[in-house]
């Protein structure tokens, strides 16, 4: 007899930006999109029950975009950081962004998570829970004065940067091959944001976060440490991915790291192959877990801001991540725990 299908909350997916761009407001979600990964209907076929909805604000002019693309990402490669963006512009952009999710909701099929009861409903059959978060502070005033709106708002999750400085934390460079130590730590500023995050109970996701960084947060947080979409550097040399130090203090803090489905940072080779093959997703899970524990491993997609497995597909191939899972020799309650009972651990611990 065929297992039950398994819910999954994942750590990240980029259907907020995809649809800003679209600029069809967020009803193409509500039915089957024709591109992308992520859907209502596909969260369901998948078993997709809660996520992490990313509001990622891109440079402002073409130029920039254009700029900050690696184009084929053929290894080796090293990127520039890309230039900060201007703080009222980000505000602008966020709130544009978020407003979609806000549509969404209005809809009924989609709840913002304001708490883990949220995500618990989600998990029995509820609507969608989408957790608001921020990929990158800069829609956040480096005073710090509208932080509790934005909290208020339903902000629950906050990655410090993207791959770019900002008033409060320099973001890590794209490179391949390369360690993830290439530039300074927090800011003062940066300092505050880590404290007044704990004090809110707002997540704080170390992906994107050079190593200082990521040091810096470790030394100041009291929550659990986070990397939403993160891979083993030990694997896959890229400068995204995590060191086994960095792996160790993951585990210490209780918190966890969501294996990326991205192409980009799986294989030893780099480059961006989306015939690998949905076993390496499961060999970056295989050392997390011997190395830190299952109970310190989870997914963070990267939907509709990367290139997948082929074997993947989108949303609607989830449970074949988790037959993958039961393939390698994972019991039932540890593929529960990769799939959503760890995030939700991290999240009680952390909302609380």
């Amino acid at each position: 007899m065929a297992p039950e299908p398994v819910p999954f909350i994942d750590g990240h997916n980029d259907v907020l930006l995809a649809l800003h761009l679209a600029g069809n407001g967020a009803a193409p979600f509500l039915d089957r999109r024709s591109e992308g990964h992520l859907d209502l209907e596909r969260a369901h076929e998948g078993g997709l029950a809660a996520g992490f909805f990313a509001v990622f604000v891109l440079p402002e002019s073409e130029e920039e975009r254009a700029a900050t693309k690696i184009p084929d990402r053929k290894p080796p490669y090293a990127q520039p950081l890309p230039r900060p963006v201007p703080t009222e512009y980000a505000i602008r952009e966020a709130t544009a962004i978020a407003e979609l999710l806000d549509e969404l909701v209005a809809g009924g099929e989609v709840c913002v998570a304001h708490t883990t009861g949220d995500i618990e409903a989600a998990l029995a059959g509820g609507p969608l829970a989408a957790i608001l978060h921020f990929e990158g502070a800069e829609p956040i005033s480096p005073a710090l004065d509208n932080l509790a709106e934005l909290y208020e708002h339903g902000l629950r999750s906050l990655g410090l940067v993207w791959s770019r400085p900002n008033a409060f934390a320099e973001g890590v460079a794209f490179r391949f091959p390369s360690s993830p130590d290439t530039g300074g730590g927090l800011t003062e500023a940066g300092k505050r944001l880590v404290a007044e995050c704990n004090r809110l109970g707002i997540l704080l996701d170390l992906a994107h976060l050079n190593e200082r960084g990521f040091w810096d947060v470790a030394a100041l947080s009291e929550a659990p440490l986070v990397a939403s979409h993160s891979n083993v550097h030990a694997l896959s040399a890229n400068s995204r991915n995590l060191t086994d130090a960095q792996l160790d203090e993951i585990g210490r803090s209780t918190g966890i790291v969501g294996i990326t489905y991205h192409a980009g940072m799986l294989t030893e080779a780099g480059g961006v192959d989306p015939d690998v093959p949905l076993a390496r997703v499961i060999d970056h899970v295989d050392y997390v877990a011997d190395r830190i524990g299952v109970d310190h491993v989870g997914f963070g997609s990267d939907f509709d801001g990367a290139t997948v497995p082929a074997e993947l597909g989108d949303a609607s191939g989830l449970q074949r991540v988790a037959e993958a899972l039961r393939d390698r020799g994972y019991a039932e309650e540890d593929v529960a725990k990769i799939a959503h009972e760890n995030w939700l651990r991290v999240l009680r611990e952390t909302w609380a």
